[in-house]
C-alpha cells in the first residue's frame, strides 16, 4: 500500500484562508495559514500553523510549529540613524514618482533574518524582532517581546523575554534532538501518535529509540 492509498492521511496540501496575504513563500505540507495573515518571504515547514493575524517577514519557520494569534516575527526596523524614521525615507515610492524602494535598506532588514526551529510554539501577541533564533522546542510565552535567541526547549516570557525555565531535563532535550522526530515519514509518526498522547516523556523516548535502532 502507497501513502496516497493510505486512508489514515489526508490531502497534504496547504490551507490558507482566503483573506491571507503572502509574497514570495514556501510553505510545507499541512501548512495552515489563518484569517489575514500576512507573510513575506517566509519559509514555514510541514504542519506547522499560523493563527489569524500573525505576521511575519525574513523567516524560516521549521516543522511542527504553533504561531499563535496576532504575533509579529522579526518586527519591522526602522533607520532611527537617519534625519527621519518614517518610511518617506526607504519607501518614498508610496507618495511620490520616480523614487524607488531603498534597495539597501531592504537588503539590511534580509540580512536580520529570524530562524525558528522545529516544534517551537510562540504565544498570543508575542514580538520577535530582527535576527532573533529560536531552538527547536522553545516556548515564548504570550505578549512576549523576544530580543535575544532563545535555546532549545527554553521557555521565555516577559518584556523583554527572560528565561523561566527549560522544558526538559538538559539529558532528554538531547535525547529528543537525536530522535529527530519532526523528520519522520508519515506512517511511522502516525503510528507514534497514541504514545505521544498517553506515554511520559521518558517511556516514549525509551520506546521509540530502540525502534529507531
Amino acid at each position: 500500500m502507497t501513502q496516497a492509498d493510505d486512508l489514515r492521511f489526508k490531502e497534504p496540501e496547504p490551507r490558507i484562508h482566503p483573506t491571507a496575504e503572502l509574497k514570495s513563500c514556501r510553505l510545507g505540507r499541512y501548512v495552515v495559514i489563518g484569517e489575514r495573515a500576512i507573510l513575506r518571504e517566509v519559509s514555514v515547514g510541514n504542519f506547522s500553523y499560523f493563527e489569524r493575524h500573525g505576521e511575519a517577514i525574513y523567516t524560516t519557520i521549521g516543522k511542527f510549529c504553533s504561531i499563535a494569534a496576532n504575533t509579529r516575527i522579526n518586527a519591522l526596523e526602522h533607520p532611527i540613524e537617519r534625519i527621519t524614521s518614517h518610511k518617506v525615507s526607504y519607501r518614498p515610492n508610496e507618495y511620490f514618482r520616480y523614487l524607488g524602494v531603498d534597495g539597501a535598506f531592504r537588503q539590511r532588514r534580509r540580512q536580520k533574518s529570524v530562524t525558528i526551529g522545529h516544534d517551537v510554539w510562540v504565544g498570543h501577541g508575542a514580538v520577535i524582532l530582527p535576527g532573533v533564533a529560536i531552538g527547536n522546542g522553545a516556548v515564548v510565552g504570550a505578549n512576549a517581546v523576544v530580543t535575544r535567541d532563545v535555546a532549545p526547549y527554553e521557555i521565555v516570557a516577559g518584556v523583554p523575554s527572560k528565561r523561566l525555565r527549560l522544558r526538559f531535563p538538559e539529558k532528554i532535550s538531547a535525547r529528543i534532538e537525536a530522535l529527530a522526530w519532526w523528520d519522520w515519514p508519515l506512517d511511522r509518526l502516525v503510528d507514534a501518535i497514541p504514545d505521544m498522547q498517553s506515554m511520559t516523556i521518558e517511556a516514549f523516548l525509551d520506546r521509540w529509540e530502540r525502534r529507531a535502532d
